[in-house]
Parts: structure tokens; C-alpha cells; sequence
């Protein structure tokens, strides 16, 4: 557990609860963590989700790994240590839009099942859904949009996931997506019934 450093601190409950907020959203909070290897779609499904979410009526957004590392997580690296800490952030921060009731996509690799299990704590077991993308390493490979792996491949990049780094699968995910075979929007159309299933957003029609 992270020491708490700072001193004379006091938690404060809001005068508006959770429930309130759910009601005047009409959905509940949720934080669906995409984790995969890098280029394996998980931002490109999680930014179809939120489109499709909004095009529902319904407030979402997306913490992307990349846009993180811009702003609240840019003092950090890719040692085992900074990625630690800068799942420990994100899944706090999670817990915050969860509690405003908004339906939250995280896309990082997080490649270590500790980590994401300390998110799911952090969040709570309700309202943590995990999302495995899977695709095979080829088709990650190919892909590369950044070219991440042809660097990592010919030794430019040390302690690349995937390549000279582990990934650690998740053994219970809510759901596992093979990007290489299905599309980011049918990607997406199981999330949602997912989340009907959950009763995070309510079903068409009802």
C-alpha cells in the first residue's frame, strides 16, 4: 500500500451522493480497463466504445495510456516500479469518475496481473470490468503504428512488453476481445451489452 505523506488531512463527504449523481445520469459509474500489448486495439476499441456510449445518451470518456503519460504521469517511465505507479494513479483516478457516475475506459498495457489487481481493489469489484484485447504478437507486430516493435526488435527499445518484457495474461477477465478478427465496433456492441448485462446502462427500449 502507498504511505500517505502528507499530514493534517481530512476526507470530506460531498453533500450530493453517488446515487444522485447515477440518477441525473441515468447509468452507473463503471472503469473498464483495457489491457492488452501495445498496437493490440485497445485505445482504437475503447474510443469506439466511448462514441457509441455518447451516441447513446450516455456520459463517457477515455483515460488513454499515452495521453496520461502527457500530463498526470510524465515524470514517470517503463521501469516495473513507475508502471506500478502509474497504474496505482490511474485506477484512483478511475474511482473518481466512477463515483461522478461516469462510464470510464482506461487503455493501458499493464502487462503485470498485480498491478491490475490492485486497481480492481482500488475500484471495486463492482464497478471494475476488465477487458483482455488479444490479438496473436504477428498482428500486433504488423500493425505497428508507431513502429514500437521494429525498435524494440532490432534492440533500440530495452524492456519492450512483448519482445524483452512479460505480459502477464489476465486469468479472469469479463470479457476477451481478438482484435485481429473482430472489429473495433462489434468490439464495442459487446462491451455494451456487457454493461446491460451489469446494469451500468439501461437496455434499449426498456
Amino acid at each position: 500500500m502507498t504511505e500517505i505523506k502528507a499530514t493534517n488531512i481530512t476526507w470530506h463527504e460531498g453533500h450530493v451522493g453517488r446515487e444522485e449523481r447515477e440518477g441525473l445520469l441515468k447509468q452507473k459509474g463503471a472503469l473498464i480497463w483495457f489491457t492488452g500489448l501495445s498496437a493490440s486495439g485497445k485505445s482504437t476499441i475503447a474510443f469506439t466504445l466511448e462514441h457509441a456510449l455518447v451516441e447513446r445518451g450516455h456520459m463517457a470518456y477515455v483515460l488513454d495510456g499515452d495521453n496520461i503519460r502527457h500530463g498526470l504521469n510524465k515524470n514517470l517511465g517503463f521501469s516495473a516500479e513507475d508502471r506500478t505507479e502509474n497504474i496505482r494513479r490511474i485506477a484512483e483516478v478511475g474511482k473518481l469518475f466512477a463515483d461522478a457516475g461516469i462510464v470510464t475506459c482506461t487503455a493501458f498495457i499493464s502487462p503485470y496481473l498485480a498491478d491490475r489487481q490492485s486497481a480492481r481493489e482500488v475500484v471495486g469489484a463492482d464497478d471494475f470490468i476488465e477487458i483482455y484485447v488479444n490479438p496473436t504478437l504477428e498482428v500486433c507486430e504488423k500493425r505497428d503504428p508507431k513502429g514500437l516493435y521494429k525498435k524494440a526488435r532490432a534492440g533500440e527499445i530495452k524492456g519492450f512488453t512483448g519482445i524483452d518484457d512479460p505480459y502477464e495474461a489476465p486469468a479472469n477477465a469479463e470479457l476477451e476481445i481478438d482484435s485481429g478478427k473482430i472489429s473495433p465496433e462489434d468490439a464495442a456492441a459487446m462491451i455494451i451489452e456487457l454493461l446491460e448485462k451489469r446494469g451500468k446502462i439501461p437496455t434499449l427500449g426498456k
